[in-house]
């Protein structure tokens, strides 16, 4: 399906916000879910990059769809330089969702980095959603420092409380954004909270640690390479366990991106 650049810009030192015009017949993602874009009629490289969706709306017969992404490759450089107007290959919505829980009383977000995306689509289901009008949302938000920081206002005007962490201090708690949950992670209870993550390897993995102590339900969406995006490559797979405890791959792409944090093996 074909989608057309609105507006492609710089945010920070190699991160862009993209929003793109879509047909009305673009299926609605939920969140949780990615999409798969290129350029139109571009074969170098040949498959698309998946993108987690930061917000999606339908006004008055158009279709708007919002992306957050990185630079980190040949793709998304190619991306970043792309102008208002263009015409992009845009695929999906793919991908497993995040459970959304209206029973909940509180909805804890655990951001690090580029994971503020998807984080922020859920924060706005919920905000959205006619029987979530007294869930309390939590953020937590974790970058290596101030200037890499994204998303702060559109997160903020979401959820009441975001505490912000910064590896070098230069702004907000000084450590790991897991370091500043540790200190809250205590107060909630796994009756009427539950926790939803996403940032890099290291961070989730010691929030898996933290939470097999403090045992709390916990949705991750994983940020992993993907190529095709459909399954079929399976060059995103990762470890998980079964119920039985027994080794299973599963593909990011086709399985996930989001899964149960207590089923993956992180070591």
């Amino acid at each position: 399906m074909l989608g057309r650049i609105i507006r492609n810009t710089k945010i920070i030192d190699g991160h862009f916000f993209l929003t793109i015009k879509l047909p009305e017949s673009f299926q609605t993602p939920m969140p949780g879910q990615f999409v798969m874009v290129r350029e139109k009629g571009r074969l170098d490289p040949l498959l698309g990059r998946p993108f987690s969706v930061y917000n999606f709306e339908r006004i008055d017969n158009k279709v708007i769809i919002e992306i957050l992404y990185k630079v980190v490759g040949k793709e998304t450089t190619l991306l970043s330089n792309l102008k208002k107007g263009v015409l992009l290959e845009i695929y999906g919505p793919y991908g497993s969702t995040f459970n959304v829980n209206t029973n909940l009383k509180k909805v804890v977000l655990l951001c690090g980095g580029i994971g503020i995306a998807p984080l922020t689509f859920l924060a706005s289901h919920y905000r959205s959603h006619k029987d979530a009008g007294d869930i309390e949302l939590i953020c937590y938000l974790g970058a290596t420092g101030a200037a890499k920081l994204l998303g702060v206002a559109r997160i903020k005007a979401l959820c009441p409380d975001v505490f912000i962490s910064t590896d070098d201090g230069s702004m907000g708690y000084h450590g790991s954004v897991t370091d500043i949950f540790s200190r809250d992670i205590a107060s909630y209870d796994s009756k009427d909270a539950s926790i939803y993550a996403c940032g890099p390897r290291l961070m989730l993995k010691r929030l898996s640690e933290m939470l097999s102590i403090h045992l709390l339900p916990c949705q991750v969406s994983l940020e992993e390479r993907m190529a095709c995006g459909v399954g079929a490559c399976l060059g995103c797979s990762v470890e998980t366990q079964d119920r039985e405890g027994r080794s299973v791959y599963k593909r990011v792409c086709k399985d996930g991106p989001v899964f149960d944090i207590h089923d993956i093996i992180w070591n």
